[in-house]
């Protein structure tokens, strides 16, 4: 008996592992997680040593920050550097100019754009791809070519030197049009679609019920991308407005004036008007998440 054990083991060692029993060794998560780590680490570290060093210019005299080398800790002077900053533009009216502008901006730009980019994703009509690539080709022609017509058109509507004049050109973006298109193309199933239609729902029930709540994070990524855009507009906020109604940028421009500009003033007011954007940014940093979470598990 013990003989014909031992060829049983023998025979069971002699014989060839099937390939189901070849598996490859899995790679431990653990090694490439902390890499991820790493260098999530530095990309955060390259992108916040310029916002503390800016904290850092804001709360010292100017003299201070001349040196080689220069300070690399706070000073006490950030109170009183905010303060002739405001003195000498009005920073809380610029403030409240771009929180209005952007703010208008982000809710149109968010519900038009989704509006249009449900309809050119999943509605069928007539001359859809034409019309769909008249609004791409827009995004080839430089904003500075319309420049002087829209001027005139602003001119002509006696809204020059108001906020109007600078929200109106921006209700709606080609590329947020490409975008939200593009992810309701992903993110919204036909079958709800078709189900809806069944039970007799209209375009707009439908996209009210249906597609803005699957759509919530797609248009959270486009509200902060239009925020954030507006909120840096210079360009055309310094041609229509004045400077007794100016936006955030506009303000900020004329800080520090002088034969050597003050830096620490320039830099506080900087910081200032900074905050609104952190702010906006902690509130929808978690859409923001979900939307891109959401178009990296699709398909």
């Amino acid at each position: 008996m013990s003989t014909t054990t031992t060829q049983l083991r023998e025979a069971a060692i002699a014989a060839p592992v099937p390939p189901a029993a070849r598996r490859p060794r899995r790679r431990d998560p653990g090694s490439a997680g902390w890499v991820a780590y790493l260098l999530l680490a530095l990309t955060a570290f390259v992108f916040l040593v310029p916002f503390y060093y800016m904290v850092v210019a804001a709360s010292r005299p100017m003299a201070e920050m001349n040196v080689s080398p220069p300070p690399l800790l706070p000073g006490g002077d950030l109170w009183s550097n905010i303060q002739k900053a405001m003195e000498q533009q009005d920073l809380v009216k610029a403030i409240v100019n771009s929180t209005i502008v952007s703010g208008a901006v982000t809710v149109s730009t968010a519900l038009f754009c989704t509006l249009a980019g449900f309809a050119f994703a999943k509605l069928r009509f007539s001359g859809k791809n034409v019309l769909f690539g008249i609004a791409i080709g827009t995004m080839m022609i430089p904003p500075t070519l319309g420049v002087v017509p829209l001027y005139k058109l602003m001119s002509d509507l006696e809204l020059t030197g108001r906020l109007a004049s600078v929200i109106l050109p921006f209700l709606v973006s080609a590329f947020g049009v490409f975008f939200m298109r593009q992810y309701l193309v992903q993110s919204l199933p036909d079958e709800l679609i078709e189900a809806a239609r069944i039970d007799g729902a209209s375009s707009l029930r439908t996209f009210w019920s249906i597609v803005l709540p699957i759509a919530r994070p797609g248009m959270a990524v486009l509200g902060m991308l239009t925020f954030m855009t507006m909120w840096n507009e210079f360009f055309w906020p310094v041609i229509a407005l004045n400077s007794s109604n100016p936006t955030v940028q506009v303000a900020l421009a004329n800080l520090g004036s002088g034969y050597v500009p003050d830096q620490s003033i320039i830099l506080a007011g900087t910081l200032v008007g900074t905050v609104p954007v952190l702010v906006v940014f902690a509130l929808l940093g978690r859409q923001i998440v979900n939307g891109i979470l959401a178009g990296a598990v699709k398909g």
